[in-house]
């Protein structure tokens, strides 16, 4: 079998019906297109004159339909005052579909129909869901689907019951049902220019809001495994991998942001102790996943951001709502650099070997990941005079689909927007897609003599 197997016929037939001529496609293309199109058309629902309440130029809506798909969260317009109910329904949707995934949709789809999925099918679902059997497939989608559904509904009582008194029960209602969407997606989309920092001092809230988007950032495969084998002896080496590091990190992350930002008069020193926690709480989980802060991004110190910027670019798990380049990803360079400096001949994780291929991936992910962001601060350095750490910060956030922001999306020309579009685009899509997309490979049968290389 080829590197990405057979060319894909994406088209559906039932057991006898007369053979037609298909289209073909390699799973790069179906994928990039797929979101494509979604982009495209969020971006038409989006400029039409009754999606929002004063007109929009056609870059911010492509821009703000990108990032929704992408569920990245970064906006050039104010979400709430700018859309109309019928604007931010079409947001919620946008940011669902693109959360989910547009292969969990269309792996439902076919079985819905009373169909099976074909095996090239499953070999295009299996790369986009990031599974490694072709037979949990359909089982994983429909998971994904019923647990998205189940929190989120769990996650709009909660927020109802918490601002009914505030805001009423219509209008209670109406956003929890959109900031269930917005974090379980790990989207980051609020409705207000403050975001949820009018919240900062509220429990229910920051709860409910942290503990979507970090289920989200876990990984659908991670969830459903804990949920079949309820001992962790049974885990996965790769659900037990990713648990652990959570919390070590999250751990970790708590307590380096509150002592970087304890003494800013800014952020946390005004606050009482209980609050300083939260906070610190909220802003070390939701670099790696979702875009929401309860505290002004652009006000804390530089020392926080460059440790954010950090989280941002290790991301979440594989197969969830998060960007970068995937805590599995991290991991695996982790123990690989390990190996190397221990001279271990291979590399191993909870007592198990980790494929050659594995570590390869994790290297090419990463250095493709580096190069975009690499380029766009670069290209958006020409374009813009604004402070390094700004730009910098903003292209790792739009690269890694977090939607954190210094408070400079919309002051950037309009040639960096378009490059942000494209660096979420390919967050989304992601990295080394992107790379097959652009260069199909081919797995070459010849072998060359080995040579050496100095490194290092």
């Amino acid at each position: 079998m080829k590197q990405w197997a057979p060319s894909i016929a994406w088209l559906y037939r039932r057991p006898g019906r007369k053979r037609r001529r298909a289209f073909k496609a390699s799973p790069p293309v179906i994928l990039s297109g797929g979101f494509a199109c979604l982009i495209l058309l969020g971006t038409l629902l989006l400029k039409l004159p009754f999606s929002t309440e004063q007109p929009i130029t056609w870059l911010e809506s492509l821009f703000t339909a990108t990032s929704a798909v992408t569920v990245t969260g970064l906006v050039v317009v104010d979400t709430g005052a700018t859309y109309t109910p019928f604007g931010m329904s079409v947001l919620a949707l946008l940011i669902q579909a693109g959360g989910l995934g547009f292969m969990t949709f269309a792996v439902l789809a076919a079985i819905s129909i009373g169909g099976h999925v074909g095996i090239q099918h499953q070999v295009l679902a299996k790369e986009a869901m990031q599974q490694t059997s072709l037979a949990s497939i359909g089982r994983t989608a429909k998971a994904v689907v019923s647990l998205a559904l189940i929190v989120e509904a769990i996650a709009v009582v909660g927020l109802t019951i918490t601002w009914w008194q505030e805001k009423g029960f219509v209008d209670a209602f109406a956003e929890s049902i959109f900031y269930a969407i917005s974090a379980f997606n790990s989207a980051g989309f609020v409705l207000s220019p403050n975001g949820i920092v009018d919240y900062a001092d509220s429990i229910p809230v920051n709860l409910i809001i942290s503990i979507l988007f970090v289920i989200g950032g876990l990984g659908f495969s991670v969830i459903t495994n804990i949920y079949e084998k309820r001992r962790w002896y049974k885990f996965s080496v790769y659900t037990r991998a990713i648990l652990w590091a959570t919390l070590i990190i999250n751990v970790l992350s708590v307590a380096i942001i509150w002592l970087l930002e304890m003494n800013n008069p800014a952020t946390f020193a005004n606050l009482s102790f209980g609050d300083q926690a939260m906070a610190a709480w909220f802003q070390a989980t939701t670099p790696r996943s979702a875009g929401f802060n309860t505290v002004d991004t652009g006000a804390m110190t530089e020392a926080s951001a460059v440790y954010t910027m950090l989280l941002m670019l290790i991301g979440g798990g594989s197969m969830s709502t998060a960007g970068g380049i995937k805590l599995g990803t991290f991991i695996v360079l982790l123990v690989a650099t390990y190996a190397f400096l221990r001279r271990r001949e291979y590399v191993t994780l909870l007592n198990r070997t980790v494929p050659q291929e594995l570590v390869m991936k994790a290297l090419a992910v990463t250095l493709v990941t580096l190069t975009l962001m690499f380029l766009g601060i670069f290209i958006l350095m020409i374009l813009n005079p604004l402070p390094f750490i700004d730009i910098t910060f903003e292209v790792l956030s739009a690269s890694a689909t977090v939607g954190l922001s210094r408070g400079i999306t919309a002051e950037v020309t309009g040639a960096s927007q378009l490059v942000l579009v494209f660096l979420m685009f390919a967050g989304r899509v992601g990295p080394l897609t992107l790379a097959y997309f652009l260069a199909t490979p081919r797995k070459r049968h010849i072998r060359f003599p080995e040579t050496d290389i100095q490194v290092g």
